[in-house]
């Protein structure tokens, strides 16, 4: 198993290991109830140091990232990051990511921990044909990079201290590269995964010491934390975020998954992997819609149950679902049937052979008051 520039002193602090995606990595350390209202009410930090980092770079690599992924990259101006995927040539999808554009012809494609020997291999099938080598346009950063995710209310306050630029006033999914706790060329950018606000910061290896002691020296008097994965999964879910491999796989579309937005058929857009099977079902209509739902009755849905109707016919099953630590009900989203996936629909979940009423619901589940 992978170690991260952080492993040790997850370690020293007794959090709970786990193998994931190749890297042991913190699940949890105080309990996952405690750390996610920790960030849901002040700040925690994750090591998310084991996900995938890709660059590309030279004149072609706008036409490259226009072709492999569904979203439209020829928006993004110096500074901005975009949401996106990869379709995969057969209607699903490989991975979901994030593209920093650093300049006209250099971005970053940051990718799942689980998905980047998937997700390099695919990249390196089509770069070719833009006259983009992989190992010198496209490169694999992945074991050279580490992250931690900084989340929370305070989470900038709190990062303020240790940058040489403001951070607090940055919009949403834009970053910027500044020295961050005299790390110098670090890239801050302001994304999230919890919805509570808060930076990821991504620095060289040999320099991950450094920025965990120095953040954690800045936020004592805020009593900052770190906190797991176990948590990051439970915060996502709140906010109805998609987690690829539960909600998005190599089988679902990103129209099924709620993604038209990130599906882009606009002129600038141009050709794209899966373009002309994504406008043929946007025009039939898709067959299967990922809805969120919280559950009435006392109960707490799991991926893979079944969603049925009052009399036991199934129409669809749980990607995610667990009892959500703000709200205390058990919440979920679901692959169901379109006639079913409108809001206030009732549906019921199949709990151990066990109906249990619940209604379909617009994610957020959680909003803050």
């Amino acid at each position: 198993m992978k170690k991260t520039a952080f492993t040790r002193f997850h370690e020293e602090l007794g959090a709970k290991m786990v193998p994931f995606a190749g890297y042991t990595m913190p699940i949890e350390y105080q309990g996952i109830n405690a750390e996610h209202i920790q960030v849901r009410e002040n700040a925690g930090v994750f090591d998310v140091s084991h996900m995938g980092e890709f660059w590309v770079k030279g004149p072609n690599a706008l036409s490259f990232i226009q072709y492999v992924t569904s979203n439209d990259a020829s928006v993004l101006q110096d500074g901005k990051v975009q949401y996106t995927c990869f379709p995969n040539g057969r209607g699903g999808i490989v991975d979901d990511l994030l593209v920093y554009r650093i300049d006209a012809e250099t971005y970053l494609l940051v990718v799942n921990a689980a998905n980047i020997q998937k997700d390099w291999d695919h990249l390196c099938k089509y770069a070719p044909q833009f006259h983009i080598n992989p190992g010198k346009e496209l490169y694999n950063a992945s074991d050279e990079i580490c992250q931690l995710a900084v989340q929370g209310p305070n989470a900038l306050k709190i990062v303020q201290k240790i940058c040489d630029c403001p951070v607090e006033d940055m919009e949403y999914y834009t970053f910027r590269k500044c020295t961050v706790a005299g790390i110098p060329q670090a890239i801050l950018s302001i994304t999230g995964y919890t919805g509570a606000g808060g930076c990821e910061i991504y620095v060289a290896n040999r320099d991950g010491e450094k920025l965990w002691k120095e953040l954690f020296a800045a936020g004592n008097q805020y009593g900052l934390v770190p906190v797991g994965l176990g948590a990051r999964d439970t915060l996502r879910l709140e906010m109805g975020f998609c987690l690829y491999g539960n909600d998005i796989d190599d089988t679902s579309s990103p129209l099924e998954a709620g993604l038209g937005w990130i599906t882009k058929f606009t002129e600038a857009k141009g050709d794209f992997i899966d373009k002309t099977f994504l406008l043929e079902q946007k025009a039939r209509g898709v067959p299967r819609k990922l809805a969120g739902f919280k559950m009435v009755d006392r109960g707490v849905p799991r991926h893979g149950y079944s969603v049925c109707t009052a009399d036991g016919t199934k129409i669809g099953f749980v990607t995610s679902g667990n009892m959500s630590p703000m709200l205390k009900i058990g919440i979920g989203m679901a692959y169901i049937e379109p006639d079913y996936a409108k809001p206030e629909t009732e549906i019921f979940i199949n709990v151990r052979d066990r109906l249990l009423k619940a209604v379909v619901v617009r994610p957020p589940f959680y909003k803050k008051q």
